[in-house]
């Protein structure tokens, strides 16, 4: 997920500095007033970029409140082990193409109705039909079907995946393209959460008082301030909170937020600003909390980006300078206090498969001398007289980091070839990039939704995820990197698909679509008196087991 947010993922800072939108109202408020109970948390939270539909969402500010409203067919534990929840059984036939979903009896939605098959089915197919323009819907491109509702013009928005068939209340089966062995787990992201038949009379407004199916229910939202959601009692999975509701408070800026926490105004902040990262672990104000994370941070360049453009000689060559010119050790040492690793491919090291020997990694080196061959390489095709920009959200933390990079880029190529292109807020940063109106490089980053290459790699790289269905925000383009991401689809074990996830790597290490930066660790802070407070494998606070 962008942080977005990025997602970001998304993003990327929520769960990551680079990921979405940092900081807050600014505005202190005591957190035994959030909701009239005193065992009601507070978090830290961003502005949702849009209504709080799960199959709209790639970004961490919406993001971590479906997670609370929402559930799947599956969950993950806090170490990213997936274990069923709102499913009972999900079972292969014999080749992997077609999975029988059979669903736990007395599901309810928070408003007491019924959950069936066709909340699913119907929720899948809206959200994979191009009509209906949603974020999530490359999640669904393996499904039997998904092509057919990829021309939106002929569309009416209710065409439903062939590959989905109701079986009975409790039981429905997905027919796929090929075999996924990734789909058990993948049905654990929100975009596969289930939507009532309110929904579809007005998703707009339902975007705005969303009714799920979690461990939370919706109560209220004020925008640019709060979102609350309280104890959801028609929840019966096993994910039960042990306090009686949060409220995500809207900041605009972190240190506002660290500020609070410190102060006991705000119960947890899941990611340091980066003027307390050299001090945070010895503040006896508050609890702190430092461990390898699974998020990446990095930079899109779009594909069509004059001088850059991917798979020419020219792009591949400037691509592969600017990479080398970014001295990341020296950035994660110098500005991030030593909070996180430079990258060496694009998942991250906690992620099965993950290796920091791949083909190609020698790009992710810093090497000024060779960056600056390239360049002029470049240059003797076609001069390039305009200057690199990179974009990022200015009401977030990542001004430090983006000026460490471009001051390394200039003095490793020797001029002034790069410089910040810093947008007001994260909603307009974010708009302008679906909207595909920046005019240059702009941050990105990625936190997964589900422990596999699959998910970094598939959703931001492949053909399927440009052109705004999905997260491939540069509409990068490589057939025969989809061909490998398909391939692993078809793999016969996760070590096989692993392989093949690799050597896709290798051809993002050449064409480098995105700049990996580093990882950044899980890092966040509580108020002290919080009780189960850490940050999961997905960079989240753990809130439903947070109490006081």
């Amino acid at each position: 997920m962008k942080k977005k947010g990025l997602a970001l993922a998304a993003v990327v800072c929520s769960a990551a500095m680079l990921l979405s939108a940092c900081g807050g109202s600014g505005s202190s408020s005591s957190s035994s007033s959030n909701g009239g109970g005193k065992n009601v948390i507070s978090l830290f939270d961003t502005e949702p970029q849009n209504p709080l539909i799960p199959g709209n969402t790639n970004e961490t500010g919406g993001g971590m409140v479906l997670r609370g409203l929402f559930s799947q067919l599956v969950r993950f534990d806090t170490k990213g082990n997936p274990v069923d929840d709102q499913a009972q059984s999900i079972k292969p036939n014999a080749d992997g193409t077609q999975y029988t979903v059979k669903l736990k009896p007395g599901l309810k939605f928070s408003d007491g109705t019924p959950i069936k098959a066709e909340n699913f089915t119907k929720a899948w197919s809206y959200v994979a039909n191009a009509k209906n323009a949603q974020k999530c819907s490359s999640f669904f491109s393996t499904i039997k079907g998904y092509d057919d509702l990829q021309k939106a013009d002929g569309l009416k928005g209710d065409e439903q995946l062939s590959g989905l068939k109701v079986v009975d209340d409790t039981t429905f089966t997905v027919d796929l393209k090929s075999p996924d062995a990734t789909f058990p787990i993948k049905v654990g992201y929100s975009g596969f959460a289930p939507l009532p038949a309110s929904f579809y009379k007005d998703p707009k407004g339902f975007g705005n008082a969303p009714v799920g199916n979690g461990p939370y229910k919706f109560d209220s939202w004020k925008h640019n301030t709060e979102i609350k959601v309280v104890k959801n009692p028609n929840y019966k999975g096993d994910d039960k909170p042990q306090n009686d509701g949060i409220t995500f408070k809207i900041y605009t800026k972190m240190d506002a937020a660290y500020a609070d926490v410190q102060a006991g105004n705000l119960d947890a902040l899941d990611s340091v600003p980066q003027a307390d990262l050299k001090t945070f672990q010895k503040d006896s104000s508050l609890q702190a909390y430092n461990k390898p994370g699974s998020s990446i941070q990095q930079f899109t360049i779009p594909s069509n980006l004059a001088h850059f453009q991917a798979g020419t000689e020219e792009g591949t060559l400037r691509r592969q300078a600017i990479s080398m010119a970014i001295d990341r050790k020296g950035i994660v040492s110098k500005v991030l206090n030593g909070i996180g690793e430079p990258a060496h491919e694009f998942t991250a090291p906690v992620i099965p498969g993950y290796s920091a020997t791949l083909k190609g990694n020698e790009n992710l080196n810093y090497n000024p001398t060779k960056a600056k061959e390239l360049w002029q390489k470049a240059d003797a095709i076609s001069k390039d007289t305009d200057q690199f920009t990179i974009a990022y959200n200015s009401d977030g933390d990542g001004k430090p980091v983006f000026d460490a990079i471009v001051n390394s880029i200039n003095n490793a190529l020797g001029s002034q070839v790069a410089a910040t292109n810093p947008m007001p807020t994260f909603q307009e940063f974010r708009d302008a990039i679906s909207n595909r109106k920046v005019k240059g490089a702009f941050r990105s980053g990625w936190m997964p939704d589900y422990p596999s290459a699959e998910n970094y790699l598939v959703q931001n790289f492949a053909s399927s995820a440009a052109d705004g269905q999905g997260s491939n925000d540069g509409d990068y383009k490589n057939p025969k990197f989809d061909a490998i991401m398909d391939q692993a689809y078809a793999a016969k074990s996760v070590d096989e698909a692993n392989k093949l996830y690799q050597q896709g790597q290798e051809i993002l290490l050449n064409d480098l679509p995105a700049i990996p930066l580093y990882y950044r660790a899980n890092d966040g802070v509580a108020a002290k008196g919080v009780k189960g407070f850490a940050i999961d494998w997905q960079t989240y606070p753990t809130f439903v087991q947070m109490h006081k």
